[in-house]
This record gives C-alpha cells, sequence and structure tokens, in this order.
C-alpha cells in the first residue's frame, strides 16, 4: 500500500489541510490518511506525543508528514527520517524525533533538493510546498541521497525522564487527551511489575493530592470517581469515570506527579 499520513496544527476546518493532500496527489496516487490536523497550534510536544502514539499502527512503507511548525520561514531546516519501517517528514524541531525512537534505529536526511519542491516556495507554508512533494516523490522511488545529506545535529525531544521502584513512581504529564484524561510519562508495563490492579494509592499531581486506585479500566469505579490506570498507549493516566479530570484537577502539561503504593 501506497500511504501518506498528515498530521497538523491547521484545524480540522482548514484549506491548508486540503492544500498539503493536493500538493501531494499530484505527484504520487497514494491512499491519504488524516491522524489529526487538531493539534493545540504551535504545541510541538503535543504534536510529537500523538504521532508517537499513532504511527506503531501503520503497515510498513507508511509515509508520515507532521507540521506543527512555528519556525516556518526562518532557518529551521526541513528533515527527512528513514526507520526500518516507516519514513517521517517535516520540520527540525524536534517533533519528528519521538515517533522515530519509537521505530527503533532511524536517519535523519535534511531536505536540501529543491527540484523535488513546488515551484513557488512561500514564507509560510513548507507543509504544502515542500514536506508534501517530498513524500510523494518518495513514494513515486526518489533516493534519499536525492534528497540531500544525513545530518546527525538535528533538534531532539523526549518527554522526560521517570523513576520507579518498589514503594513509589513519579514523572510528568504530557499529554491531556480530548476526555481531560491526564496521560503522564510513566511507563505502564513497568509499573505493572511492581503496583498490582486495584491496589491503594495516593498521588500527587500539580498542586493536588488525592487517593484513588490502579484500575482496569474507567467504569472500575463509580461515576465521577478519580481513577487510575494504564491507558491505550501504555502509559499511567490519571481520569475521571465519565468526567475531565484535567480540568477538575486543575491539570496542564509538564505538571509533576508522584505516585505512592501504600
Amino acid at each position: 500500500m501506497r500511504l501518506i499520513t498528515f498530521l497538523s496544527d491547521f484545524g480540522s476546518n482548514s484549506s491548508y489541510v486540503s492544500q498539503m493532500k493536493g500538493a501531494a496527489l499530484s505527484i504520487t496516487d497514494a491512499t491519504i490518511v488524516d491522524i489529526t490536523h487538531d493539534i493545540t497550534p504551535h504545541n510541538i510536544r503535543e504534536g510529537a506525543f500523538v504521532l508517537s502514539a499513532s504511527i506503531s499502527f501503520f503497515p510498513t512503507g507508511s509515509v508520515h508528514v507532521a507540521v506543527v511548525d512555528p519556525g516556518v520561514g526562518t532557518d529551521r531546516r526541513g528533515i527527512v527520517i528513514t526507520t526500518h519501517s516507516q519514513i517521517l517528514i517535516g520540520p527540525d524541531n524536534g517533533l519528528l524525533i519521538p515517533a522515530a525512537r519509537k521505530l527503533g534505529d532511524f536517519t535523519v536526511y535534511e531536505i536540501t533538493n529543491t527540484n523535488l519542491m513546488l515551484k513557488s516556495i512561500s514564507n509560510t507554508f513548507h507543509g504544502r510546498d515542500i514536506f508534501s512533494p517530498i513524500a510523494a516523490h518518495i513514494l513515486n522511488g526518489v533516493l534519499f541521497e536525492q534528497i540531500g545529506p544525513i545530518i546527525t545535529d538535528f533538534v531532539d525531544l523526549d518527554f522526560g525522564n521517570s523513576e520507579i521502584n518498589d514503594k513509589a513512581a513519579k514523572g510528568k504529564v504530557i499529554y491531556i487527551d480530548s476526555f481531560g484524561n491526564i496521560i503522564t510519562n510513566i511507563d505502564g508495563l513497568r509499573l505493572s511489575n511492581v503496583l498490582n490492579f486495584d491496589k491503594k494509592v495516593t498521588i500527587f499531581i500539580g498542586k493536588k493530592n488525592l487517593r484513588t486506585q490502579l484500575v482496569r479500566s474507567y467504569n472500575f469505579v463509580k461515576k465521577s470517581e478519580v481513577l487510575a490506570t494504564i491507558g491505550s498507549s501504555n502509559l499511567l493516566e490519571i481520569a475521571i469515570n465519565q468526567g475531565n479530570a484535567a480540568k477538575k484537577l486543575g491539570i496542564k502539561p509538564n505538571d509533576d506527579i508522584k505516585i505512592l503504593f501504600s
């Protein structure tokens, strides 16, 4: 399957989305899939998390164009990242790196070949004029070496370190989903090795502290009760059954979290 995905902060109703797709489809007959276009404007970390959480579910050979690009038009570079299974294209601002790491070893190429871009390149829309055409040309067989040189000084991004022992875990909030669930960087598999489901825990998050339990899913507590669970991204989440935990608790990305297992 020839597949291009798109992720951006343009908004679902924006004409910018269709312009990117049109630029790609003018060059190749790939299938187009939208990951999302509702990333919070300019929020590179949010875009990086959503891309990283999504990428493992796409087939080998998929090409992903991600555009959360507050530095567009400056001297920030455009890059192509190759992995053993998939390809990522976008700005060199850290947006693509967590997804690339999730796929394993990767190589980063700077986009320099203007022959692979649209003839007229705007200062403000590289998603349409550079990244989408590059994705299409890759699916048509252009070699990575023709795109530009390999670089190693790319802009890095990660979601910070978490710590887990047999008594506690601590980390940071990295994402708030559309339900208001609070997703942390605490690894769910490692946590499940030291903490059983239905175990009572004390959670210190933001400026709040609360007593709850680790459960398998949201409906294992009563409606409107706070809970902890291991979510679909295999990360610890704090949630409210049929409620908005982030709004209720006043939590935002990058807030600290600590959990005591007693």
